[in-house]
């Protein structure tokens, strides 16, 4: 008989945040349980509550974790080439990341009808914005340029019109994109 490994406390929390990502990017804030997550993560409703005590929490700790991706991928890129385009490059890659981009749309709606919510996620998108400033150098000017098109991006990403698994090609799109894609 095969010996199960217990998961560490951190194991286990960083379980239930991945399905936590997976379930909210699906149904939103207001359409996803706590025993939605639970069943994803394989254990009990209660032990999610007993983890983060709220669906609030959790949602809080799925927003956070995908800001954090988000900041690691950027800083990596900085790494290698300090650049809005390296940046953006690696932006391109976290659309094939969608559960990230299309929880991040939740956020943003939920921010506005959920103080609690709102509070984290702006603190979220704002550690983004220091995040590019800092690791690129560029101006305000030219980062409300990057993010403009960062959440283009987020949108037709979510839509899967661009993306790894974009749907069809879609001519509006491209137009859309074309000054960016001059810009790089």
């Amino acid at each position: 008989m095969a010996t199960r490994t217990r998961l560490t406390a951190e194991e286990r929390h960083a379980q239930l945040v991945t399905a936590a990502v997976t379930a909210f990017s699906l149904g939103g804030y207001a359409g996803t349980t706590t025993d939605q997550v639970a069943r994803l993560a394989g254990v009990s409703q209660p032990y999610v509550i007993r983890i983060f005590r709220t669906k609030q929490e959790l949602f809080i700790a799925a927003i956070n974790h995908a800001g954090d991706r988000i900041e690691a991928k950027f800083r990596e890129a900085a790494a290698k080439e300090p650049t809005v385009a390296s940046l953006g490059d690696a932006y391109d890659e976290m659309l094939a990341e969608r559960e990230l981009i299309v929880l991040l749309l939740h956020g943003f709606a939920a921010a506005g009808t959920d103080p609690v919510i709102g509070d984290p996620v702006r603190a979220c998108f704002g550690r983004l914005y220091d995040t590019v400033r800092e690791v690129t150098g560029i101006s305000s000017t030219e980062a409300r340029e990057f993010f403009s098109i960062g959440m283009l991006l987020t949108c037709l990403g979510a839509m899967r019109v661009v993306g790894p698994d974009a749907v069809a090609p879609a001519p509006w799109a491209a137009d859309l994109l074309a000054t960016w894609d001059a810009k790089n």
